[in-house]
């Protein structure tokens, strides 16, 4: 039975452990031309997507340890994931996400090396057996990353239809100028995140756990109704 919307918006989360079943590369390309009818602003399409697996997948994950090796706050971004100030609600909402996702899998605070040994987990994809790429333009601005964000999440919604799971990666930025030289970007090119993509290990107890959400009355207001 076809999984509706709502179905599939609800059904939707960030898997962090994955089966090892590969994914057929005709279902990749299927599911990535269905994605392209994103919205797209003046349809400017800004976005290339690169596809890897086997081999290629495998590749990147010394190359990302050995970049971090190097510098473990990440090699310099002019694109950073998050202001170096973060105001109120948005500072604790990231420090509790942060909290609960390693208390599900119970990782204390004090395990520092446990820690960092699930966070290294970005880096190998979850486990999934396909990882995605997203390549825009340094002369783009906010529109054309937001449409960038569009293309991404109807590529995991078109996933949950396919009965696959997804992980937005952004960890990936961390690693952003190794990953240039190695898929031999342009200069005037630029990757914004990865994405992890498979089918989900239900056993995995980190996978049983969902972050929580804002409710509609601290988010929305309405007017003229």
């Amino acid at each position: 039975m076809t999984l509706s919307v709502s179905e599939a918006v609800a059904r939707r989360h960030s898997c962090r452990a994955f089966l090892p079943d590969p994914v057929p590369e005709e279902t990749v390309r299927e599911l990535l031309s269905r994605a392209l009818q994103a919205p797209s602003g003046g349809n400017l399409q800004p976005w290339r997507i690169i596809a890897v697996a086997g081999e290629e997948k495998d590749a990147l994950t010394p190359l990302a340890q050995s970049a971090l090796f190097k510098n473990p706050e990440g090699e310099d971004d002019e694109y950073p994931v998050y202001p170096k100030k973060l105001g109120e609600p948005f500072r604790t909402r990231r420090f509790r996400v942060g909290e609960d996702l390693y208390g599900a899998i119970g990782i204390p605070r004090e395990d520092k090396a446990g820690r960092y040994a699930q966070l290294a987990e970005n880096f190998r994809f979850f486990g999934a057996p396909v990882g995605l790429f997203f390549v825009t333009r340094r002369e783009f601005g906010h529109g054309q990353w937001a449409h960038l964000g569009m293309l991404m999440q109807t590529i995991a919604l078109l996933a949950e239809e396919a009965g696959l799971a997804t992980c937005m990666q952004e960890a990936w930025g961390k690693v952003r100028e190794t990953l240039h030289g190695h898929f031999g970007l342009d200069e005037a090119e630029v990757i914004y995140c990865g994405m992890a993509l498979g089918h989900e290990d239900k056993s995995a107890p980190i996978n049983n756990w969902r972050s929580e959400r804002a409710s509609l009355e601290d988010v929305a207001e309405f007017r003229g109704f």
